[in-house]
């Protein structure tokens, strides 16, 4: 895939160049480091176009070989059914704490997150919101940086090192699995006495969380799946799943109009349904805080950000202060207990520029929306 890209971008440079040949009387100025005078012009093809090689043959070559390269590089980012829409892949760990395997034990599990991941998020909040130590579960933060990486993009940098003594979460996870040959991603549950994964389910590993005591039977703990609202929170999260969490990355990583005009609906559904039921409970099922509201609100605090300018999830103009229920909402849940600590918001928005260059290739990273931005603070 990667060699057809190059070959790609390699064939449709070799055109520009035989082009500006044939049609640039001064090939001096077309290729000199400004393409002549103080200004740079790239080839200057389009000033220099002829009946030789005329216009409209330039730019048609360019836009079709840019898009065959941008279709490749964006199967690799994320897989592609062949509508063009994005496919997220499953995941096989399917290990819970609490069972023979697993014992609920404290100081026994280690969790792997990276700050900008809205699925790390999740894992993060029920850490946060349920008040569970690192003594209990121990934390360690992933650098996100796929040039370091050997596979996937997270690394042990400066933010927290691996106590099993990973270079990247590659590593970790042949530790852990040896040959393992799928997609190495975060958030990751590991077993540190049996060196095991548990899962690198983010919705699993916050379903166990809740349940999970670690020996310590006295200390209250906010219930995130109360017994009377789990019909509810069940169905709430299959929704806000479909038409919000998956919803936006569906928009951003489209490669065909028909597959993101049908992802954006979805947000813009998911978005006003939220505000619907917001506009009458202070929470998604009622007057509590639940999984259902852990699981939107990584998407929202991310939304302003990266989802609608970046993925143009709903059409790039939209904001959450456009719904004035749902914004109340998430200042509401800002204001909770240790949900400022679970994320720094402008890495988190800024690295969806920085690292997705299928969709910033130019690389250039917008001002960093805050939570004062957001009308959190």
């Amino acid at each position: 895939m990667v060699m057809a890209c190059q070959g790609s971008a390699l064939h449709v440079a070799s055109l520009f160049v035989l082009a500006s040949l044939v049609a640039s009387p001064q090939p001096t100025h077309a290729f000199g480091p400004f393409g002549g005078g103080d200004l740079d012009k790239g080839f200057n093809l389009l000033e220099n176009a002829s009946k030789v090689v005329p216009q409209g043959r330039i730019v048609q070559t360019a836009k079709q070989g840019w898009k065959f390269a941008w279709k490749r590089m964006m199967a690799e980012l994320a897989p592609q059914d062949k509508a063009g829409e994005y496919k997220r892949p499953s995941y096989t760990f399917s290990g819970e704490i609490g069972t023979p395997e697993f014992p609920d034990e404290p100081g026994r599990y280690h969790l792997y997150v990276g700050n900008p991941c809205p699925w790390c998020h999740r894992a993060r909040l029920s850490l946060a919101l349920r008040d569970i130590t690192s003594d209990e579960v121990g934390v360690t933060a992933l650098e996100d940086n796929p040039v370091k990486a050997s596979r996937g993009g997270w690394i042990f940098g400066s933010a927290g090192k691996d106590p099993l003594g990973s270079a990247d979460l590659r590593e970790l996870y042949d530790k852990l699995l040896p040959g393992f040959t799928g997609r190495c991603t975060a958030p990751l549950l590991v077993d540190l006495k049996t060196k095991t994964i548990v899962s690198n389910e983010s919705s699993d590993i916050v379903r166990m969380l809740n349940f999970a005591t670690f020996g310590n039977k006295g200390k209250a703990r906010l219930d995130l799946y109360p017994e009377d609202l789990a019909t509810l929170v069940d169905e709430t999260n299959d929704w806000v799943y479909e038409l919000l969490n998956n919803g936006c990355y569906r928009c951003g990583f489209a490669t065909q109009q028909n597959s993101y005009d049908r992802a954006s609906e979805d947000v813009r559904r998911g978005l006003q349904r939220c505000e619907d039921i917001l506009s009458e409970t202070d929470f998604l099922c009622g007057d509590v805080f639940t999984e259902a509201d852990l699981r939107l609100l990584p998407t929202a605090l991310r939304f302003d950000g990266a989802y609608a300018p970046l993925f143009r999830a709903g059409g790039a103009h939209l904001r959450i202060k456009d719904y004035p229920s749902l914004h109340a909402w998430l200042r509401r849940c800002w204001s909770l207990e240790g949900v400022k600590d679970t994320i720094d918001l402008q890495d988190a928005t800024s690295s969806y520029y920085r690292q997705l260059f299928p969709l910033n290739p130019g690389g250039l990273v917008p001002s960093a929306v805050t939570a004062k931005d957001l009308g959190c603070e």
